[in-house]
């Protein structure tokens, strides 16, 4: 099985874009970030042309998250718990029946928290920690579970080409990478950075000064297994030649493949 994370930017701009992804990659499901649309608004007949199941948790011209899957999915959830006032359209979570049981997918789009002397970086922080909350109830259950998503933070310095330059900004902060390993040492598993070796890969390049071209970029949008979904990683990757489509996203997808059969 096949899945991936892309940060669409848009989705209202981004379709074709990405049922040309689709076509090409094949994935089983997929984790929308910044589809930017309201819920009523969003575009399902390409999608649900080429076979996928569409769940959207949207907000207007802001956030959004949405989950395409060839599977039914089941107990479909938005929102984060853990803060009933907090109204972005920040995660989505559905179950997908396999052979092996259940398979918990999450759609993720972190607060980007800059500047980082601001309210915005406490809401980061804040909704990082609902998020490992969040992970532990969820591998409880023992069964495969992903998170996929643009989590807005760069782990190491093997995820950003000049690291210098990110020293100050809120998804570098050494308080950012610590809430982010908690997720590691709650036994999550980073797909690419267990299929590869650094620098990079990238999965961001900023639309300004050239970044692409300089390949300038860094690596913020991620696929975190559980242990059971670690264990059934046959592969990942970033499909980094995206970026070089026409009216791109400033991110790529990023997919890995697990050993499970629906």
């Amino acid at each position: 099985m096949r899945i991936a994370t892309w940060n669409v930017n848009s989705i209202k701009q981004r379709v074709d874009n990405l049922t040309a992804w689709l076509s090409e990659r094949r994935p089983d499901i997929v984790c929308l970030q910044e589809t930017k649309c309201v819920d009523d608004a969003f575009p399902r007949e390409p999608f649900e042309a080429l076979g996928y199941n569409v769940a959207v948790h949207g907000q207007k011209t802001f956030n959004g998250v949405a989950l395409l899957s060839k599977f039914p999915l089941e107990d479909v959830t938005a929102r984060l718990p853990g803060d009933e006032a907090d109204s972005h359209a920040r995660f989505m979570e559905a179950a997908v029946s396999t052979a092996q049981g259940a398979l918990r997918v999450a759609s993720v789009y972190l607060p980007n928290g800059n500047p980082p002397d601001t309210d915005k970086y406490s809401y980061k922080i804040s909704w990082m920690d609902r998020l490992v909350h969040y992970a532990r109830e969820r591998l409880q259950l023992e069964e495969p579970l992903v998170l996929g998503g643009d989590f807005n933070v760069i782990p190491t310095e093997l995820d950003a080409r000049h690291p210098d330059r990110w020293r100050a900004d809120a998804l570098f902060l050494p308080r950012t990478r610590q809430k982010f390993r908690a997720l590691y040492h709650l036994g999550l598993t980073d797909a690419i950075r267990a299929a590869s070796e650094g620098p990079g890969p990238y999965t961001f390049w900023d639309y300004q000064a050239g970044a692409w071209q300089k390949n300038e970029g860094i690596r913020i949008d991620h696929l975190l297994l559980s242990p059971q979904a670690a264990d059934r990683l046959i592969a990942a990757g970033v499909d980094k030649h995206v970026r070089g489509w026409e009216k791109p996203s400033d991110h790529v997808p990023v997919w890995a493949d697990l050993e499970l059969s629906a």
